[in-house]
């Protein structure tokens, strides 16, 4: 069978490094090009949502904030059997982890052949509105060329883009990183911490 490759970065880019892997797959777009057998996605915060695309793939390299109970900012590479099923830290009690995706499509017998996961140890997490850490942020070039080695051992080739190149961004404008980061409010108005009126007593 012809190969499918999904590349997806996952995550809350609303809770400070949670948005890592968004950032990350968003910046791989700006950077490369790729042939249509390679799809990069926004997973966000989907959850089984991604089930169909995790299913249609062989496979899958996946950008993502793990807490590896490591130094922060520190990248991990995790390949297929070394990718833990179940995962217990969570920004919601509602939130379905790639893990646990991962745990739906063994129970259905639909695992890709091949999944990477290219993790960073968050610094910060609960920073409601907040971006990603200096820390964090300085890591994904690092990340970029850990998954571009990654695919080209699956035999796809990652072309750079010119500097002149017109790029359609992979997420609406607003959701960009540039754009997140300079139109938000400042930190003392957004409460982003909890707002003291409410914490009281």
């Amino acid at each position: 069978m012809k190969k499918q490759i999904l590349v997806l970065g996952v995550g809350n880019v609303l809770w400070a490094d949670e948005g890592f892997g968004v950032r990350a797959v968003e910046a791989l777009h700006d950077m490369y090009t790729f042939s249509d057998e390679v799809t990069l996605m926004d997973g966000g915060t989907q959850g089984l949502n991604l089930y169909p695309y995790i299913m249609a793939s062989s496979h899958v390299l996946v950008f993502d904030a793990i807490a590896f109970r490591l130094a922060p900012a520190t990248l991990k590479v995790l390949r297929d059997d070394e990718i833990p099923q179940y995962c217990t830290t969570k920004v919601s009690p509602h939130q379905t982890t790639f893990n646990e995706v991962l745990a739906h499509a063994q129970l259905l017998g639909a695992v890709p052949d091949i999944i990477t996961i290219i993790g960073v140890q968050p610094e910060v997490l609960d920073d409601f509105g907040g971006s990603l850490r200096d820390s964090v942020k300085a890591r994904i070039p690092e990340a970029l060329q850990l998954a571009v080695d990654e695919l080209c051992s699956w035999g796809v080739t990652a072309t750079r883009r010119t500097e002149s190149e017109i790029v359609t961004p992979l997420n609406a404008r607003a959701l960009g990183l540039s754009f997140y980061e300079n139109e938000r409010p400042p930190e003392d108005i957004a409460c982003r911490f909890g707002d003291a009126r409410f914490l009281k007593g």
